[in-house]
């Protein structure tokens, strides 16, 4: 995999060591971080994630060294570098190398690191998903407003899970049993051809690709509720598909044991993405 990571002003070819062992951040995960996308010579939305990642870390008691425009700068930067038509991933990161006491970071010792990554897009043909036995956790339990790594452990067992029974990424509930999203991606599903997906419970992220979808496809004429999703909802549904940054929009072909075809609202609100995409 091709990569370029910028830290301490230069940019260096690799997956360049950048933490120690006694580091606040792999000790006791002071970390977080944001993906964009660049592909077919466009960056949608980045000025957004530059945004989150900032908010992120101030959510999790960090302070950015940069600002959101210098970031936005950087991660520009980067994607040039790669020539185009590349399609690669864009990952600014934060993280406390310090902190003020054994458990609490220090925000002045936050670094900056940003990684540019070969990364091909999905192709579209769709993905197979079950329901999860693991949950998503409530702002009691963690720090869901933050895009923060420590999430992550759960998505992967979440996944590891449903791979052995033979499916590509689940659907998680959230702590009261209702739909909340898919272990990488928000969730979309289409009923008398209503677009539906989850509404924002601090359960999950409000992702930046969800909230852009919502604005497209209402502006098409489309309609889009906000609501809680029931699990039964899931299994007559006329459609179903994803969200999120890493593939944009894409669709699920199989749930549990029935096959879904690929939908009219799905191709439009992908056919909308791009088109937003391509003239930002």
């Amino acid at each position: 995999m091709a990569a370029l990571t910028f830290i301490n002003g230069d940019w260096h070819d690799g997956n360049v060591p950048v933490i120690g062992a006694t580091s606040h951040a792999i000790w006791l995960g002071s970390t977080v971080f944001d993906g964009a996308r660049g592909f077919e010579n466009v960056t949608p939305d980045i000025d957004r994630h530059c945004e989150r990642v900032v908010n992120s870390a101030r959510n999790m008691h960090l302070e950015s060294p940069l600002l959101v425009g210098e970031i936005i700068e950087i991660a520009l930067d980067g994607v040039r570098r790669f020539g185009p038509n590349a399609e690669v991933y864009i990952r600014p990161m934060l993280y406390a190398d310090a902190g003020i006491d054994l458990l609490t970071p220090d925000p002045e010792s936050t670094r900056f690191i940003l990684t540019v990554f070969d990364a091909p897009m999905p192709d579209g043909e769709g993905f197979s998903t079950c329901m999860s036995p693991f949950q998503r956790p409530t702002a009691e339990s963690a720090p869901t407003d933050a895009k923060a790594p420590c999430h992550y452990p759960n998505s992967s067992r979440a996944i590891i899970d449903a791979r052995k029974r033979g499916f590509q990424n689940p659907v998680m509930c959230d702590s009261m049993g209702h739909v909340a999203e898919f272990s990488t991606a928000n969730i979309w599903i289409v009923k008398d051809g209503v677009a539906i997906t989850p509404v924002p419970n601090s359960s999950f992220l409000n992702g930046i690709t969800r909230q852009r979808l919502i604005k497209l496809m209402r502006e098409d004429g489309i309609e889009v509720q906000e609501r809680i999703v029931q699990v039964a909802e899931l299994h007559d549904a006329e459609e179903i598909f994803n969200s999120g940054n890493y593939g944009k929009v894409q669709p699920v072909t199989r749930f549990e044991d029935r096959k879904l075809e690929v939908g009219q609202i799905y191709r439009r609100a992908r056919e909308l993405y791009w088109d937003f995409a391509h003239s930002a």
